[in-house]
């Protein structure tokens, strides 16, 4: 089966919890991440912090997440590791074959995320009509941007 497209690799891990400040302490204080934004949305229920580990195109997002009400859904909070974020370097090409091959997708479709990137999400369960989901994790793809994707080209060749 031919794939018209290529997860290129990891751009992000998101890891949630009732506290960010808790989390900083071991992603900021003890490894050494940079806080570089914050993203707050009432539709996402999310307080995060945006940081990341290595530089240019092989930089790995870690975004460190709190709910803004524990109460309500999306529960940003429940599953540590909330959700892992994959580069894909056809974003509306993934989407579609991967649709058409049965993957279930989350609500929302295609849209910015709180990186700036378009972003989409694979459900963690399949359903009767779409019975390949994440097999209980949250997978974001991606759109990489185009020096991304050379640079994993670049080295996809040596």
């Amino acid at each position: 089966m031919q794939r018209p497209f290529k997860v290129l690799g990891i751009q992000q891990i998101a890891i949630g919890g009732p506290s960010k400040a808790k989390l900083r302490t071991l992603w900021v204080d003890m490894f050494g991440l940079e806080v570089s934004s914050t993203f707050v949305s009432e539709r996402e229920n999310v307080d995060e912090d945006i940081c990341a580990m290595g530089s240019g195109p092989f930089k790995v997002e870690v975004d460190l997440m709190q709910p803004l009400d524990p109460e309500k859904k999306p529960a940003v909070h429940t599953t540590p590791l909330n959700h892992v974020g994959l580069w894909i370097d056809d974003l509306p090409t993934a989407v579609e074959w991967l649709s058409a091959n049965g993957v279930r997708f989350a609500p929302g479709g295609i849209r910015k995320g709180a990186a700036g990137f378009d972003i989409t999400f694979l459900h963690p369960k399949g359903n009767d009509e779409f019975p390949i989901g994440g097999e209980g994790v949250l997978i974001e793809l991606v759109q990489a941007p185009p020096e991304v994707i050379s640079a994993f080209n670049k080295l996809a060749a040596q």
